[in-house]
Order: structure tokens, then C-alpha cells, then sequence
């Protein structure tokens, strides 16, 4: 995970936040490379689920929603967890997952008594200090809030959302008046979601601030097992698509004692990280909780009248989740590779696949001089139009080819002193390392043919 850190911070994926000042917890900034990863990610994402798709919308809602959509939907009562502080060191630990490291038992789930006395009958240790010194386990709300700029004594609290979903469900009424839908069809957001983590870390994985692509599939009760299935299976397509090994990835269904309260079934995708497997995506049948909630609390019929049969009745719903940075996480996790050449040095690779790639074509002149520069500038104006082009002319050739490894673009286009006379190229395949000759007139069908 270190050297994969590294090269994130190397090459221009992903930064530490706010490093000048010496960092802000939990806090990054994606950079160039990594900005064009997640957009990749996103776009597909998009393009397979909702432009692709007939029984799909989307929606961009907000992230401060009405204050009463929390109250409906069990956060602002439910959305909590328990935590000690180190009276030592000053460490805050999520009650539960130290009770878990330390005597690898389940505690999930259990209150601040029991939890508080777990911690204190068995010595369990802080895992920063080693003092044996906590506070009382108590629950702590995830939501991070804010205030309105109101005048008088009304209650200004808002909240920054924790999830996407319920945006969709709020805006479900419009989209069933205005955009003639039938059951069953989906809704999709992309958006950003933030959560007051007491133990954020693993990288990009678990953060305070965080993007979720998101859909809400609305159905009849008794088809939610099919489309459920359906669903598993276009998510297991998906990670295969964004291209991580199907080897690391696996399902897990969550026991009915674990369930959220929303939910009948959960399944989690997976994923083998560097630190363990953990949670990829999430799959759940959220029956119609939401909809009946926010019906009563906001007293609007958020029924669906079916145009044939006129039946009126709230539909039940499957949602599949996608995080945005967990599958950035799991693609450069996957693409990592180091490989030992027959002289003996180590290449650093990022075998991405080739859609995925920020970059996917390098042009590079063997020298600035010689009119090469001219040539090379021709061709990289010519690609740009239709792929994400990189000039690169800095350094010898090796170690542009090495950068270029480390960036994971996928070809490389020399022009050379040879290309005057033949008005071809070198082209370098970054996983064979092979290199051909390409007539430059030939040369955009035949990267359009490979990539």
C-alpha cells in the first residue's frame, strides 16, 4: 500500500490535503492523473447505467437537503456510532472496531455499556500509545451540520447529506409526473456525500468527504428477487469492466442481525485491498421504507398509479451503490505492477485498462531539434481531438518511457530521425513493451483499432 501511496503522490494522482500546511486529517486532492481516473470512472459509470439503459434517469440534487428529510429517513435518531477517546494520548477509536482488533470477536451492534465494559474487563489496549486508559463509550452522529443564515428563534440546523439516496427519493413525485415512466425504472445520482467517520484512513478509502454514484431501482414488491439478482450480476460486470481481477472480488451478505434498519437483504462486493478485504459496493433491498417515510413526515401521496390497471401503491425499492474513490482505490490496487527486466532493474507499471487510462497516447520526439519537435506537435494535434494526449519531450527516451509506465498510458509515439524518410513512427505497447513501426497516416485507425 506504501509504494502505492507513493506513486500516487509521485506521479499526480492523488495528493495529501492541505500539505503546506501540514495536512488536514483524512483530506486529498486529486491531481491531474487522478482527476482524469475519476471522471473516467464516472462517465462510464454513466454511460452504462443511465444513457445505455431505457428504465434509467438521473438526477443531480443537493447536498444540504430539508432538515425534516433526516428526521424521516432515521438519521438524525439512528445514524450513529460509539466511541472512546484515550484519556493518555487523546486518541479517538470507534468503540466497536477496537474491541474487535483487540480480541477479534464481534461487537457490532452492541450497546455503550457492554462495549464500555468489554474494553475494561479484558485491558484492551489503545493501538496508538498502548495505555489501558478510555472514556466511557458513547454514540456519536455521523452527519455533519451546519447553519442557516436565519433571523428569529426557529431551529437554522442543516445537514451536509451522508448518502445520495435520499435525494433521489425526494424528487421521485416529479420524475413520475413529468417523465412518463413505468415500473419498473431507476433513477441514478452522482454526488458528493460526507461523514463525520470517527476512524477514517486506508488511504482514499474511508473519508470525510466522498462521491457516490447511486441508483434508486423502483419495482412491485414481488419482483424485488429477480431484479435484485439482475443487479448483482450487472455490478459484478462492472468491476470486471473498470477492469479489477474477478479473483479479488467476492460477495458478502450481511446477517439479518446486521441489516440496516432500512433494509430486508444486503449484499457488500468485496475487494481484496493491499490492507484486507473490505467493502467495494453495496447492494440492498430497501422494501419501501423511504417512500412511506417521507409520506408521512412530509404528508404527500408518493404513490405510483399504474397506467393500465390504474392500481395506485407505493413501490418497493433495490439500490445499488457505487463509491467513487473505492474503485479509483481498487483500479490502481489492481493496475499496480512491478516487473524485473532481463537487465535486472524493476519496472513500475500501472496496467490499467486501456478506457480507463488518464492518458492513452504519449507523442514524444526523440530530440527538440531537427524539425522532430514540428512533426511530433503535428501528430499530438491531430490526436488530441479524439483521445486524452500527452506531449512528452522532457528527459531521455528511457526514462519518458518509465513515466509513462508509472502513468499506465497505455502507447507511447516516437518520432525519430527515421521518420523523415519513411513518415513513420515507433509505437511502444506499454504492457509488451514491442514496438512498431506505424505509417503516421495510419497511425489514428490504428490506435483507434486498439484502444
Amino acid at each position: 500500500m506504501d509504494k502505492i501511496i507513493s506513486l500516487c503522490k509521485r506521479r499526480g494522482f492523488v495528493y495529501p490535503g492541505s500539505e503546506i500546511y501540514g495536512g488536514f486529517a483524512n483530506s486529498y486532492t486529486y491531481g491531474p492523473y487522478g482527476a482524469e481516473l475519476k471522471k473516467n470512472i464516472k462517465d462510464l459509470w454513466w454511460k452504462i447505467f443511465v444513457q445505455s439503459r431505457r428504465d434509467m434517469v438521473g438526477i443531480d440534487g443537493g447536498i444540504m437537503l430539508h432538515p425534516r428529510t433526516w428526521v424521516a429517513s432515521g438519521h438524525v435518531e439512528g445514524f450513529n456510532d460509539a466511541m472512546v477517546d484515550c484519556k493518555n494520548c487523546k486518541a479517538r477509536h470507534r468503540a466497536d472496531h477496537l474491541i474487535e482488533g483487540a480480541l477479534n470477536i464481534e461487537a457490532e451492534g452492541l450497546n455503550e455499556a457492554d462495549l464500555t465494559k468489554l474494553i475494561e474487563e479484558n485491558d484492551v489496549k489503545c493501538p496508538k500509545c498502548g495505555k489501558k486508559d478510555f472514556t466511557a463509550a458513547r454514540y456519536f452522529n455521523l452527519m455533519f451540520t451546519t447553519q442557516l443564515s436565519k433571523t428569529g428563534d426557529e431551529d437554522s440546523t442543516v445537514y451536509l447529506r451522508p448518502e445520495t439516496a435520499q435525494a433521489i427519493f425526494l424528487t421521485y413525485k416529479n420524475i413520475v409526473d413529468s417523465m412518463r415512466v413505468k415500473l419498473p425504472f431507476g433513477v441514478a445520482q452522482i454526488g458528493k456525500a460526507f461523514r463525520n467517520e470517527i476512524t477514517p484512513g486506508n488511504f482514499v478509502f474511508r473519508l470525510l468527504e466522498f462521491e457516490q454514484m447511486e441508483i434508486e431501482y423502483f419495482i412491485r414488491e414481488e419482483q424485488w428477487k429477480g431484479v435484485f439478482d439482475d443487479w448483482l450480476k450487472s455490478m459484478h460486470e462492472w468491476c470486471e469492466l473498470i477492469g479489477l481481477h474477478s479473483e479479488k472480488c467476492h460477495e458478502y451478505e450481511h446477517p439479518k442481525e446486521k441489516l440496516s434498519h432500512y433494509s430486508r437483504r444486503t449484499v457488500d462486493i468485496v475487494y481484496d485491498f493491499p490492507f484486507g478485504r473490505s467493502e467495494l459496493y453495496g447492494l440492498a433491498y430497501r422494501t419501501d421504507f423511504d417512500l412511506r417515510q417521507h409520506a408521512e413526515h412530509s404528508g404527500k401521496t408518493l404513490n405510483y398509479q399504474d397506467p393500465i390497471t390504474n392500481e395506485r401503491f407505493v413501490p418497493h425499492v433495490v439500490e445499488p451503490t457505487f463509491g467513487v474513490e473505492r474503485s479509483l482505490l481498487a483500479i490502481l490496487c489492481d493496475a499496480y505492477t512491478e516487473e524485473i527486466l532481463p537487465d535486472g532493474d524493476t519496472r513500475i507499471v500501472m496496467k490499467f485498462a486501456h478506457h480507463m487510462a488518464p492518458v492513452k497516447i504519449a507523442v514524444m520526439p526523440l530530440m527538440k531539434k531537427d524539425g522532430l519537435d514540428m512533426i511530433a506537435e503535428k501528430i499530438f494535434d491531430d490526436l488530441i481531438i479524439d483521445y486524452a494526449v500527452e506531449y512528452d519531450d522532457g528527459g531521455s527516451i528511457g526514462k519518458r518511457y518509465r513515466r509513462q509506465d508509472e502513468i499506465g498510458t497505455p502507447y507511447c509515439v516516437t518520432v525519430d530521425y527515421e521518420t523523415k524518410d519513411d513518415q513513420a513512427v515507433t509505437v511502444r505497447d506499454r504492457d509488451s513493451m514491442e514496438q512498431v513501426r506505424v505509417k503516421i497516416e495510419e497511425l489514428g485507425e490504428w490506435l483507434g483499432q486498439r484502444l
